[in-house]
């Protein structure tokens, strides 16, 4: 499979991204912060995560968002730190968790040097970026795992693109995609990652969370 330049992911894909993040920040935290409260299976799976990284270097929750998955991973024991591409959602994270650091950064083009993670969890990072850039972003999450480094990757599945252009009555532009995870499972194992187990379940309630199926994999880098 042919990869794309981090360079390729242009401006014009970036940006909407970041702004429509941006305009929904505030409201966000607020619905999303305490979802994991109501997500049992997530907090097992993440529990189980940061007992296999505690002790073993830095984590990031990436796209980190208002900063749930690491306030989590943090009172587990595990040492995190939080990485999105939205400053508004930086300044909800850092509100909302005043002892874990947060910054910004591109899943394309991270700024870690090699080997520099002992895990990654990446919980719906991945739900605005085209497929053609799914090969690169896994290649850049390889390249800055330490060997034996863990991911624990969560997403929806499905085979679908939805593009949205209003969020809690403000207005986005972002597309949002449903994966099957057996190609989410194609591109980990070609960029180099070995994949433990893939745990898959039906939505929580609709106040819980929006209706669609959910995946989690668990993803090492050898070594």
């Amino acid at each position: 499979m042919a990869l794309v330049s981090p360079n390729l992911m242009t401006d014009d894909v970036i940006r909407p991204i970041r702004e429509s993040y941006d305009r929904v920040a505030d409201e966000y935290a607020r619905r999303i912060f305490d979802e994991l409260q109501h997500k049992p299976l997530d907090c097992d799976l993440l529990h189980r995560f940061a007992t296999a990284v505690s002790g073993r270097g830095d984590v990031c929750d990436m796209g980190c968002g208002p900063g749930q998955v690491a306030r989590y991973l943090r009172d587990a024991g595990a040492t995190v730190f939080g990485l999105d591409l939205s400053p508004q959602m930086l300044e909800q994270a850092r509100r909302l968790n005043p002892d874990i650091s947060f910054r910004e950064g591109n899943m394309l083009a991270l700024d870690l040097r090699d080997g520099a993670l002992a895990g990654i969890a990446a919980f719906y990072a991945i739900v605005n970026i085209p497929k053609k850039f799914l090969s690169s972003v896994f290649r850049e999450m390889e390249r800055v795992l330490q060997p034996g480094g863990l991911l624990l990757l969560a997403f929806h599945t499905g085979d679908e693109a939805l593009h949205e252009q209003e969020l809690w009555g403000r207005p986005i532009s972002m597309d949002f995609f449903l994966l099957p995870p057996i190609a989410i499972r194609r591109y980990l194992e070609e960029a180099g990652l070995v994949i433990d187990e893939i745990i898959e379940r039906e939505p929580y309630a609709p106040e819980v969370e929006y209706q669609s199926r959910r995946a989690y994999i668990f993803a090492r880098k050898p070594g």
